[in-house]
């Protein structure tokens, strides 16, 4: 079993690579999948490689695998997908590759986003910040 290689998108390395005996239309479709999920607005540049295989065993129940290791930004995102045939590995792959840059592009916008600081660390109360250090019937008069 040899792997080729067949492709780099874009100016982002994503090579897109084939194990075994694959056609030319199952890669275009890859592609085109693939590239429907990380051709988007606001995407941080991407890296990896995405590959397809088919089993050499021809008893076996799900021979197509795909996976996809990527680097998004900082965010390493990783998806695999097991099926009978290969249209249904690479939709399979897609769907969960979607959900895993969004999910990593979610983390990454509520990390930025940060909440005042709680009273017992400085942050303003509902009295302000030093409201209630002092009792009110302790204070001089």
């Amino acid at each position: 079993m040899t792997a080729r290689e067949t492709g780099v998108r874009g100016t982002e390395a994503v090579r897109v690579r084939a194990e075994g005996n694959v056609e030319e239309g199952v890669l275009e479709y890859l592609r085109a999948k693939i590239g429907a999920v990380l051709d988007r607005q606001g995407l941080p540049p991407v890296t990896g490689g995405v590959r397809i295989a088919k089993a050499n065993a021809h008893h076996a129940e799900h021979p197509w695998t795909a996976a996809a290791e990527l680097r998004v930004g900082p965010d390493l995102v990783v998806a695999h997908a097991r099926e009978a045939t290969s249209q249904e590995a690479t939709d399979r792959l897609q769907d969960r590759l979607r959900r895993q840059v969004e999910r990593a592009l979610d983390s990454r916008q509520t990390a930025r986003r940060s909440a005042p600081p709680p009273p017992w660390r400085g942050g303003a109360g509902e009295d302000g910040p030093r409201a209630a250090e002092e009792p009110a019937g302790d204070r001089p008069a």
